[in-house]
């Protein structure tokens, strides 16, 4: 008799043709060469959808974009990792981005509106003041939310990925509109912690840790004697981003990527000396960076 294959379920930022559908396409094709591992994807209309159905038990995975090189943390997936208890990073991705203007108009003079996640909007602002200086900008909750109008309204555009014009058949005005050619997203897959998927992902080298903490109160040095912990072992740190903690003007939590395997010795025994200068630590797990730039 064959062998039955689990088909896993992955949430992701819809409607389809969005950025993140495609780095979770690359993931579940790398998935599927790495263990036999079968998966279905599953969009939802936005990343905090995304990570409460994983949370809830309606996927065993989510994949979600947490940094972009142009315009920095994605705050949508940073604040709703913090809220949400007892998910783990399983690996990380980075895709390239490469935005297309599409819309139904005869040329650039007819667009008036456009559309797109705010992340687009400003990976694509100096190209708008350039070539559509008076139109009106509206954020979405994807990249793709708004390709549905537009064939109805030849006034508006969107901001999205030549894929997604492919996708839903609509003409591209303008290709490669970002502000920087080396453009890319990092994004996280994740799992619950104490799930039976983590045991059946392949195995990898684990190269990084994300970790995320509150301090007991905001007092000079508070948040310098957290990093000298990981100074003194020589523990680099690759990424550490603030974000307010929602309870007090002034007070924030913070966010830091990490260069070790939380395993190592160094890392435990940074943790363990970290718990005397946080109020709240929340280890997020070790992963290895997964590239799609040849892909």
């Amino acid at each position: 008799m064959g062998k039955n294959i689990m088909t896993l379920s992955v949430a992701h930022l819809g409607p389809p043709g969005t950025y993140a559908e495609q780095a979770t396409i690359f993931y579940v094709k790398w998935l599927s060469h790495s263990s036999g591992l079968e998966a279905s994807l599953r969009p939802y209309s936005s990343i905090a959808q995304s990570l409460q159905a994983l949370a809830q038990g309606e996927t065993q995975l989510a994949v979600v974009p947490v940094e972009n090189s142009i315009e920095g943390s994605v705050t949508m997936t940073m604040d709703t990792m913090w809220q949400l208890d007892s998910l783990q990073i399983q690996s990380a991705l980075i895709l390239p981005i490469a935005h297309a203007l599409i819309s139904c108009a005869d040329s650039l003079d007819g667009i008036k509106t456009v559309y797109s996640h705010p992340q687009a909007l400003a990976q694509c602002q100096g190209w708008l003041r350039a070539f559509l200086p008076n139109v009106q900008l509206i954020p979405s909750n994807s990249t793709t939310e708004a390709l549905e109008k537009l064939e109805y309204d030849l006034s508006i555009g969107a901001i999205a990925s030549s894929r997604a014009a492919e996708l839903y058949n609509l003409p591209i005005l303008a290709s490669r509109i970002n502000d920087y050619a080396e453009n890319c997203t990092r994004f996280w897959v994740i799992s619950q912690a104490e799930s039976d998927i983590t045991h059946q992902l392949p195995l990898q080298k684990l190269t990084h840790t994300s970790i995320a903490f509150s301090v007991p109160a905001n007092v000079p040095g508070a948040l310098l004697k957290t990093l000298q912990v990981f100074a003194h072992l020589d523990i680099n740190l690759s990424r550490i981003e603030s974000r307010p903690t929602k309870r007090s003007l002034g007070e924030y939590l913070f966010f830091i990527d990490l260069e070790a395997d939380v395993n190592t010795p160094q890392m435990k025994s940074a943790l363990l000396e970290l718990t005397t200068y946080t109020e709240v630590l929340k280890i997020f797990g070790s992963y290895s960076v997964l590239s799609a730039n040849d892909q």
